[in-house]
């Protein structure tokens, strides 16, 4: 949430649910949108809305910066009656800032926004961004995105309820995922066979730890939780844990893999395994001593390490199974959820690029620019893309499993503070892992309350 070139799980800040209601109801003329309906009619004939100018603000650096570029650029050649003016901001800044933005006269018709109730949620409720629902059957949205990635950006329009009603942002043909990035060349010397289960990974990082290496590059400053959730979806079966995370309150954190993955992060951390003071070693800086060979392995979002054509190959990814050997669990989303603002102009025209985005030629674009495609199988990955090959395994594994499952913050609005502080807390022996579970479900408790 996205979000990763500089920390897609960083902290949001705490001021983005109140700062949102306050600015719900600003928009031209001073009168913001009344509901969140989807638009009565809607048009798919671009080249014939006359001269057309949609700004557009995202998070995306590195490759998926390159190709957001390129695919503005493809569209815009299509379209040459079209202009797509973008603007790259901070993950952090953009999310705790967009309820704002959305709302400004002269503030983006497009955006990267990131799911779950702390950030798209809470701009669906506040009527900031467009319902989809008659674009999704205007361009077929409702066949061509898997219902497990569709649910992703849903939400009832009373705003109960979470992962499923109607459908206020799009994915787009890049999927994004938490799983383990290790230095070929340190693996080989230590002699070390790319792990295949957790045991193995322990047992390696055991290893690497008594050669004097630094087993898991890691800074937990403010974003500490992809190693927590990643070891979460180990543990819990998908089915549990995506009901969890879109509110049934039958089920608990504890049962969702939780209390397992907050005692083993625990116990890595107990043994050493993580980056010297890594609670001091902001994300920028975590992914750029990794890069430069400070750790051997790192749990991480695909995409996020910013390989470079020379890079590629010389660090692996590993989608490990489920610790049972039941199947393969994994988290993974579209790397953003793309809104339309309530007050666009164009929105026929903003749904015409958010369908762009999807396409078989974005999804092309995503392996020609090293980054996992999705919605279209019928995609080649160059060979120089080794790195890539070795995530879009962990793509196909997951998926063969059908164990797709949200990020966990998702659950509330406040979800992802609370599992930052709480891991803080940990590393400083301040909470326990009960306590941490604990604080989780009474976190996502008290908002399912609120929300009745």
């Amino acid at each position: 949430m996205r979000k990763l070139q500089t920390g897609r799980r960083a902290v949001a800040m705490a001021t983005i649910v109140t700062a949102l209601l306050a600015a719900a109801g600003c928009a031209p003329g001073g009168s913001g949108p009344a509901t969140s309906a989807a638009p009565g009619s809607v048009s798919t004939d671009v080249a014939g809305a006359g001269k057309v100018t949609l700004k557009m603000s995202d998070f995306w650096g590195g490759s998926e910066q390159e190709w957001i570029k390129g695919m503005i650029a493809k569209f815009q050649t299509k379209y040459p009656n079209v202009t797509i003016e973008r603007t790259q901001e901070d993950w952090g800044q953009l999310i705790s800032t967009l309820n704002l933005q959305l709302a400004e006269a002269d503030g983006p018709d497009i955006a990267t926004a990131n799911n779950g109730w702390q950030s798209l949620g809470t701009l669906a409720k506040g009527n900031l961004v467009l319902n989809l629902d008659e674009y999704s059957k205007a361009y077929g949205w409702d066949k061509l995105i898997p219902s497990t990635i569709a649910r992703q950006n849903e939400f009832t329009t009373d705003f109960k309820t979470i992962g499923s009603g109607s459908l206020f942002a799009t994915p787009v043909a890049r999927v994004s995922l938490i799983g383990i990035y290790y230095n070929v060349e340190k693996l080989t010397k230590l002699g070390i066979a790319p792990p295949t289960t957790l045991a193995e990974f322990e047992a390696a990082a055991e290893k690497a730890k008594a050669a004097g290496e630094i087993p898991i590059g890691y800074g937990s400053q403010d974003a500490p939780t992809a190693v927590l959730l990643g070891l979460q979806a180990l543990y819990a079966d998908a089915n549990t844990i995506n009901n969890f995370t879109y509110g049934d309150t039958s089920v608990t954190a504890d049962q969702a893999g939780l209390t397992k993955a907050a005692e083993t992060v625990k116990k890595w951390n107990d043994n050493g395994w993580f980056s010297p003071h890594h609670e001091g070693i902001n994300y920028q800086d975590a992914v750029a001593n990794f890069l430069d060979g400070k750790g051997v392995f790192r749990f991480e979002y695909t995409g996020s390490l910013g390989l470079t054509t020379e890079q590629q190959g010389k660090f692996q990814y590993i989608q490990l199974p489920q610790a049972s050997g039941s199947g393969t669990v994994g988290v993974g989303a579209a790397p953003a959820a793309l809104v339309i603002a309530s007050k666009c102009k164009h929105p026929d025209v903003a749904a015409a690029f958010l369908d762009f985005l999807m396409s078989a030629d974005a999804a092309q674009a995503s392996a020609d620019n090293g980054l996992i495609p999705l919605l279209h199988s019928d995609v080649t990955i160059p060979d120089n893309q080794a790195t890539l090959k070795t995530e879009a395994a962990g793509a196909a594994a997951i998926g063969a499993s059908d164990g797709f499952v949200p990020y966990f913050d998702w659950t509330s609005p406040t979800m992802l503070d609370t599992l930052t502080q709480q891991m803080q807390m940990l590393y400083a022996g301040k909470t326990t892992p009960a306590d941490l579970v604990a604080a989780v479900d009474k976190d996502r408790n008290a908002f399912l309350q609120q929300s009745k």
